[in-house]
């Protein structure tokens, strides 16, 4: 017998540290060759990690949650003849994950979808659950999931075999329960949780609400999605605020800049690297349009779906998700009529879309019903005065009002 350590092995990217997200295994369990034991934490998605030896685990390294640096042990097995070289350890191939606020670490099933006749492909659980149930011959269909969407848990799992084995029935949903869920915050919803609480005791957010009349907005909007036939290429409101807004930090360019704390110095920018908040499966990601000021209606909109759409399938660049130079944001039709929306650090300023509604106004010396919307913004006092927060707001409601002066040159 022999003993191999397994090191934590670099993940991309010019990683030097990564947290633990899932054990398959645990202390005692035989593994054979290529399977997958867990799974470590990036900034951008979980990586499943294969074992490089078949063996029986001794050791491993911490608990989900806890930090291992590049190179340190992981695994430590006990095998049968010579350790296995550094260079066997294995990593498996990055799978998007789809993780909730509430468990952020579990991983999705693979991308190819299983046949429909299979009952274990029909339900939501780990590998190393899935392949249990393969051996006990349990039906996983029949094994009630606790997790995010119904997903079956390794506890789970545990109770089913349990209560087959004494027969004594699992406790039904009707049941009253006093049960507490303990959920440790980590992989993204930690990140998530530093960063808010980083940006609200740092930087102290002034808040501006301005009512927009955004019916002739939306009249544009229709008619030039009316002549697009591709409905994946239908204009939202957003490419609309983000010309607007490109527009308005011309004239306001303090409201376009960065902080740097370690220097003590203000970065005022001239491109404009626009951040879209969009929330994913894993938490709230914020991807950034690079130079959006170099684009028309057309490519920023493209930019907005396809970062978008990037963020959610965990596909997005360290670039993609980095350099930000101001944020907007929307919660669609949950927009509410008034959010406060936090400040993106190091940025200086953040726009949120609130709901659009049809409410009756007073126009042209007439009451009409007139479709409004506010527009709920975040500046760091800190660096931008309210007077001027205020009168950039002022100056994106004007060009939404009137949209055509949004595509007016310079």
């Amino acid at each position: 017998m022999s003993e191999h350590i397994f090191k934590l092995p670099d993940l991309g990217e010019g990683t030097v540290e990564s947290e633990i997200g899932e054990w398959f295994i645990k202390a005692g369990d035989f593994v054979e060759e290529e399977t997958i034991i867990g799974t470590m934490m990036t900034d951008k998605a979980a990586v499943e990690l294969a074992s490089p030896v078949s063996g029986t685990v001794v050791k491993l390294a911490g608990e989900p949650g806890d930090i291992v640096a590049v190179g340190a042990a992981l695994v430590v097995y006990e095998t049968d003849g010579e350790a296995a070289p550094a260079a066997e350890e294995k990593v498996a191939a990055p799978k998007p994950v789809s993780n909730s606020a509430s468990e952020p670490t579990q991983t999705t099933e693979p991308a190819a979808a299983p046949a429909a006749t299979d009952p274990l492909a029909r339900v939501m659980t780990s590998p190393a659950v899935r392949r249990r149930a393969k051996e006990a011959g349990i039906d996983l269909s029949l094994v009630p999931g606790t997790g995010p969407g119904g997903r079956i848990q390794r506890k789970d799992f545990d109770n089913y075999l349990k209560s087959q084995a004494t027969g004594t029935p699992m406790v039904s949903s009707a049941t009253p329960s006093t049960a507490v869920k303990e959920i440790k915050v980590i992989g993204l919803r930690r990140i998530i949780a530093e960063r808010m609480s980083k940006a609200k005791q740092e930087i102290p957010h002034f808040a501006y609400i301005e009512e927009i009349d955004i019916t002739e907005l939306e009249a544009l909007r229709k008619h030039l999605n009316g002549r697009r036939g591709d409905s994946s290429e239908r204009l939202t409101l957003l490419p609309f605020l983000g010309l607007a807004l490109i527009r308005a930090l011309k004239e306001f360019p303090q409201c376009n800049s960065t902080y740097d704390k370690d220097r003590n110095m203000l970065l005022q920018h001239e491109a404009v690297h626009l951040g879209v908040a969009t929330q994913t499966p894993d938490g709230l990601k914020v991807p950034v349009i690079k130079h959006a000021e170099m684009q028309d209606i057309d490519g920023l909109a493209a930019e907005i779906r396809r970062l978008t759409l990037a963020a959610r399938d965990n596909s997005a660049t360290k670039s993609d998700l980095t350099g930000g130079t101001i944020t907007i944001t929307s919660l669609g039709k949950l927009g509410g009529i008034a959010s406060t929306p936090v400040i993106n650090l190091p940025e200086v300023g953040i726009i949120g879309v609130n709901r659009a509604v049809e409410r009756p106004m007073v126009f042209n010396g007439q009451i009409a019903v007139r479709l409004m919307m506010n527009l709920s913004s975040s500046f760091d006092h800190r660096f931008v005065d309210g007077y001027d927060a205020a009168a950039m707001i002022q100056r994106i409601k004007e060009m939404l009002e009137h949209p055509a002066t949004i595509f007016l040159a310079d």
